[in-house]
């Protein structure tokens, strides 16, 4: 996959609640795939392990990270910040481990800005359609309809990022889903089916109308 013995960067994307994070988990099976994971200030939800998830920290502590310059990437969404830390990330790649990133744009963007010796991979996954995204979001927040509202508030302005990706695919169906992501990881063959951009295109103007 890459042309020396490290490892590459690959980038997962998304909207809240399309998918990613599964995704990520599913990806992370594989041999040589290693999670990045990300320093956070939010509150842990009741299925997430310090350590595993994320490493959760104080705000204090975070924002002293970003003045030693450790982050590789970091970013505050709906009030809280997420980075993920150089040391780290490198060692792995370093390793000849594949490093997988669960970010959104803001992150993504500031990794391809630094113009790393590392083969980068990203991918933006889109929700099938509004109402589906509300009702996983729904879901996964505990039926809290004030923050599932706020996350579709911002889901206008991410969506539009789907262009600066590598490859982007419509989470329909998470196993052919992930077939997808694993075979353009694998062979960079964005040419799944017939007109895809168009179709990807058409998707995305449904989703914002």
């Amino acid at each position: 996959m890459s042309e020396n013995n490290e490892g590459i960067i690959v980038i997962l994307s998304s909207p809240s609640g399309a998918g990613k994070t599964t995704l990520v988990k599913e990806i992370s099976k594989r041999n040589n795939f290693q999670i990045s994971i990300s320093h956070t200030t939010r509150k842990p939800r009741s299925n997430e392990t310090e350590g595993k998830d994320y490493y959760f920290i104080s705000e204090t502590e975070f924002e002293n990270l970003i003045h030693e310059d450790k982050f590789l990437e970091y970013a505050k969404v709906f009030q809280n910040y997420y980075g993920s830390t150089k040391d780290v990330v490198f060692k792995k790649l370093n390793n000849g481990e594949n490093v997988i990133f669960d970010i959104d744009w803001q992150g993504t963007q500031q990794i391809k800005r630094q113009k790393l010796n590392y083969k980068i991979v990203t991918i933006f996954i889109l929700p099938p359609s509004r109402d589906e995204l509300y009702k996983r979001l729904l879901n996964r927040d505990k039926n809290d309809e004030k923050l599932a509202k706020e996350r579709m508030t911002q889901f206008n302005e991410d969506v539009l990022h789907w262009r600066d990706y590598n490859f982007v695919v419509i989470n329909d169906n998470l196993g052919n889903c992930y077939k997808k992501i694993m075979k353009f990881i694998e062979t960079g063959d964005d040419k799944i089916e017939p007109n895809y951009q168009k179709l990807i295109s058409l998707h995305v103007e449904s989703l914002l109308n």
